[in-house]
């Protein structure tokens, strides 16, 4: 097990470093204009100066093979000790405003991959054990129909429906502008803002997980020790929930433990749609506004958490499959 770890470290490791390097690249390529275009034109600022001295900050500003390696590297060290840069469209810490607005984007993501466990799992479940039945059919177009519509399209519908016609639900924000609450009502109108948001995420995330445990289940269902159950006389209940979904579970812990990066990064569309603080809302700005600094530090936090969450799957797959064999 150990040997397993560390050999799966080591490739997390080489991955990143991989990122890194077509990140940064990637960025270099970016013109010098996009600095330019960040310092502003007032007779008392040397802008040639301003803007040199922030490209050599972010290692840009050497463009010989030697200034490149040391620009990367540069930038990579910054990056480990928690040195994101400073943003160009808020003057703020990335690393700041990385970890302060991320607590939005977790508490949607999270009650959206809570409710999508409570709903498709069971579903999958039931669709498996009735195979082309009314239920299995219905399932099956409604869920085909939630995963083909776009976040921003749905989300909009959503808006129209249930915001601007019947009023039911505020249009976006996270608490009502015209409004002072504290406390526990402070706590409702959030969540009052936070039901669109929820639905969409849940109604365009449960088709793909729905799916996926049916299919699991119907691969369990054929097994030869699920005949051997049933024929020992066990009820269809005991053979279902304590067999079948079993082991059913054992690929859907690993894609859960590889969903790590989306509870932290945000959902970027959803949360522009309805104008929600959250990390992926900022990311979706700072891409619009050229904010360059932000962009480098952020895709490295994704790319960090997304080859964590990545480890994480490996290691889990290992624990509650005793079939793998670790080698």
């Amino acid at each position: 097990m150990v040997k397993y770890i560390i050999k799966r470290l080591l490739i997390s490791l080489l991955i990143l470093f991989g990122v890194s390097v077509i990140l940064y690249f990637l960025v270099r390529m970016i013109p010098p204009t996009s600095f330019y275009a960040r310092v502003p034109d007032n007779a008392g600022i040397d802008k040639e100066a301003v803007v040199q001295e922030m490209l050599a900050y972010y290692g840009l500003a050497d463009n010989s093979f030697g200034g490149i390696i040391k620009g990367y590297f540069g930038w990579l060290w910054n990056f480990v000790r928690g040195d994101f840069g400073v943003s160009f469209q808020s003057g703020k810490e990335i690393s700041d405003m990385i970890f302060k607005d991320m607590g939005v984007s977790f508490i949607i993501s999270f009650l959206s991959l809570i409710l999508q466990l409570l709903i498709a799992i069971p579903l999958g479940i039931k669709c498996a054990c009735n195979q082309y039945g009314k239920l299995d059919y219905a399932a099956t177009v409604l869920t085909m129909v939630g995963i083909s519509f776009p976040s921003f399209f749905f989300g909009n519908i959503m808006i129209r429906l249930f915001a601007v016609n019947l009023g039911w639900f505020p249009q976006g924000g996270l608490e009502t502008a015209t409004e002072t609450f504290v406390g526990f009502r402070r706590f409702l109108d959030q969540a009052h803002h936070l039901v669109l948001p929820l639905f969409v995420l849940v109604i365009l995330s449960i088709g793909s997980m729905m799916r996926y445990t049916r299919t699991n289940t119907l691969e369990v269902l054929n097994a030869d020790y699920i005949r051997t159950a049933r024929a020992k006389g066990l009820s269809e209940n005991k053979v279902v929930y304590k067999h079948v979904f079993r082991n059913t579970m054992i690929p859907l812990v690993t894609m859960l433990a590889g969903s790590l990066p989306g509870l932290f990064c945000g959902a970027m569309i959803t949360e522009t749609v309805f104008d929600l603080p959250g990390i992926g809302n900022i990311a979706y700005q700072a891409v619009l506004e050229g904010d360059i600094p932000f962009i480098m530090g952020y895709n490295m936090f994704l790319a960090v958490l997304t080859v964590i969450g990545t480890l994480f799957s490996d290691l889990m797959y290992a624990v509650v499959d005793p079939r793998v064999r670790i080698a």
